[in-house]
């Protein structure tokens, strides 16, 4: 891993985000304390803040949250990829028994692409420009690309161009053939527990993106593999995923079943990307963008969102609530009763 390891959380923080009925299935991606500090010409820059959560197996996680909110860091730093001179504190990253921020990185090599498989926002980061497809397939999937199973199941979702085109370049191809190959690449190749998608339908039009959503809605049924789903669309996030973890400012401000997020938001910040929906406004009506900026929130000492909240009070501009549980939620907000260092 190309970062620096660093002691791990302060004393006191919460470390124990999900307790009591969210921890009656055993975890296959346990967070506590994750910190990600990237380097710059004007200093340290912290893209992620004492980030601690939860991955079942089988269980579509998404992480929601404005850009530069610390989402996609997160992705990164479970991969072990992040960029030289990074710096990493974890107090754990727990994955089927091992703690990743702390193996080497041949260790991890056995466990990237093969235990946790990553899809990337953009495909063609991920292929070969210059390599034909069937090749590229060939790659990954070696002999059991003649398998007729296994191209049955490539057909059925929607690769049926790519199979019968070998020879012609990613090029060719349009982004949504693209998005499905290298999301069946990470999720035949060697059938992980754990894919990480970081916005991988970013790029596409509505039909396609659906299209994409019920690939990994199939694959998750077919297979049992988690995903982590990185997003800043509300509405993609409604339809793919069984919690929600809100991030700001490098933050996770709030965690819960994703219907809960629609209907009974708690932290202020979760409220206001849900009124800012389009789908929650009437025709009528103009949007309701958030006040203010996002810039500058991940050096704030307090609760990131104070800045911009309606509900701020004198103790948000200097501490950070620790995460309280609520009902089937964990919020971390001073007015849902949280004090820096309380447990959760």
């Amino acid at each position: 891993m190309a970062t620096t390891l660093g002691p791990g959380s302060r004393p006191g923080t919460a470390a124990t985000p999900e307790a009591g009925a969210a921890a009656d299935q055993a975890a296959l991606l346990r967070v506590r304390g994750l910190s990600v500090t990237y380097p710059s010409a004007r200093g340290p820059v912290p893209a992620v803040r004492d980030v601690a959560f939860d991955v079942r197996p089988g269980e579509i996680l998404g992480l929601v949250g404005e850009s530069g909110s610390g989402k996609s860091s997160v992705c990164t730093a479970v991969m072990g990829l992040l960029p030289d001179g990074t710096r990493l504190d974890a107090d754990e990253i727990g994955f089927e028994g091992r703690d990743l921020a702390r193996l080497r990185e041949r260790d991890l090599r056995r466990i990237r692409g093969r235990r946790i498989a990553l899809v990337p926002q953009q495909p063609m980061t991920s292929l070969a420009p210059t390599t034909p497809v069937g090749r590229q397939l060939r790659w990954y999937l070696g002999d059991r690309l003649d398998d007729p199973q296994l191209r049955g199941t490539l057909q059925a979702i929607g690769l049926g161009a790519v199979l019968d085109r070998p020879h012609d370049l990613p090029g060719a191809f349009s982004g949504g053939q693209l998005q499905r190959l290298v999301i069946a690449i990470a999720a035949l190749a060697h059938e992980p527990a754990l894919l990480l998608a970081d916005e991988p339908t970013t790029t596409l039009d509505a039909t396609v993106q659906a299209q994409v959503l019920k690939l990994l809605l199939t694959l998750r049924e077919d297979l049992g593999l988690a995903v982590l789903y990185v997003s800043h669309d509300l509405a993609v996030v409604a339809q793919i995923c069984d919690r929600v973890g809100v991030m700001y400012g490098g933050r996770l401000v709030e965690t819960a079943p994703v219907a809960e997020i629609f209907t009974n938001p708690r932290h202020p910040y979760t409220r206001a990307l849900v009124a800012a929906m389009p789908s929650t406004t009437p025709a009528d009506q103009p949007l309701r963008p958030i006040p203010g900026t996002a810039e500058g929130a991940n050096l704030l000492p307090g609760c990131p969102f104070a800045p911009r909240c309606p509900e701020v009070m004198d103790v948000c501009r200097t501490a950070m609530p620790a995460p309280v549980r609520r009902a089937a939620a964990t919020v971390g907000c001073h007015r849902s009763g949280g004090e820096a260092g309380e447990a959760a």
